[in-house]
């Protein structure tokens, strides 16, 4: 007994951001943070808090690495501009990168690696595949120096395709060679929850999960000024989207935050449109307000940040 009452009464209260010395690291190697990025002269390679600031849809790829079962979005380059690259979610066997028959180039963003930063990473493993034969393009060891995939990407903005599955996998393999993959094609679009990208505001994803249906929404905003802006508005009421929906709370992910929404069953994405861009409008008009957060908005603000989730 004495020793729950010593956890309730000392419990570890880490800097807004940052990741307590306890909690796993958000590298995702499943260590203890003090025992992995944390350590001093341990970590395997710095980790990076934020690792996609500065690529185009910034929110959109961290929205790919982690909640999104399958989409892709064509990559730009600054250089070899007759190659073509794609952006995608998760490839056969959680391949880092992949040079298709016709020279397309695919890349991984759910991988099993973890160097620290994925973002050099990526540029490490784009390298690679621009110089490699068709086939899988692995990264078995740190990348070291060397450019980081924003370095190597052109344009602002990312278009993204929200696939029903994985059968983008063999779009372009012949139908003579695509018995060899149809159990593990199975497998993944079993595993696949549907999922659709919202129109009318960036980087909001909705998905349905079974047992319940979900808006989970990166944003770009730092995440002192976001919780402040989210607090006026749950203590307003004014973040509910449809009827019977409710604000739940957040992930942190790759420095950025996702607010989510649980939706009752059979909403769809549809039917958020609207709701989604009132609530980005009214957002933007709490994020400009710099008056001090009242009593109630504080303890709004206390219990959404109890309510995050940090994935990386």
């Amino acid at each position: 007994m004495a020793k729950k009452s010593r956890t309730k009464a000392r419990p570890h209260q880490p800097v807004e951001g940052e990741v307590s010395p306890r909690q796993p690291c958000p590298c995702g190697s499943g260590k203890r943070y003090k025992a992995c990025h944390g350590a001093p002269g341990g970590a395997p390679a710095p980790f990076v808090s934020r690792p996609f600031e500065g690529l185009p849809s910034e929110c959109d790829v961290v929205a790919m690495r982690e909640l999104v079962p399958a989409a892709t979005a064509p990559l730009a380059l600054t250089e070899h501009a007759d190659r073509t690259v794609q952006l995608c979610t998760l490839l056969p066997m959680a391949a880092p990168a992949m040079v298709r028959d016709s020279g397309e180039i695919w890349l991984g963003l759910q991988v099993q690696h973890h160097f620290g930063d994925p973002a050099r990473d990526l540029g490490a493993v784009l390298l690679r595949a621009l110089e490699s034969e068709p086939g899988i393009v692995g990264l078995t060891d740190q990348p070291g120096d060397g450019p980081r995939l924003q370095d190597l990407v052109a344009g602002d903005a990312l278009a993204v395709t929200v696939h029903d599955g994985f059968d983008f996998w063999i779009a372009d393999v012949e139908e003579s060679e695509r018995a060899g993959m149809a159990a593990a094609l199975e497998h993944a679009n079993a595993a696949a929850s549907p999922t659709a990208r919202l129109t009318t505001v960036e980087a909001a994803y909705w998905t349905n999960v079974g047992t319940k249906e979900h808006l989970r929404w990166v944003m770009p905003e730092p995440e002192g000024p976001l919780l402040d802006a989210l607090a006026r508005l749950h203590a307003a009421g004014r973040d509910r989207l449809v009827e019977g929906s409710r604000f739940v709370g957040m992930f942190r992910a790759h420095g950025l935050l996702a607010p989510v929404w649980d939706l009752p069953l059979g909403t769809g994405p549809e039917p958020l449109e609207e709701p989604a861009e009132k609530f980005a409008a009214d957002l933007a008009e709490a994020l400009a307000d710099g008056s001090d957060l009242t009593t109630d908005e504080r303890a709004a603000r206390s219990g959404l940040a109890n309510r995050q989730v940090t994935l990386r």
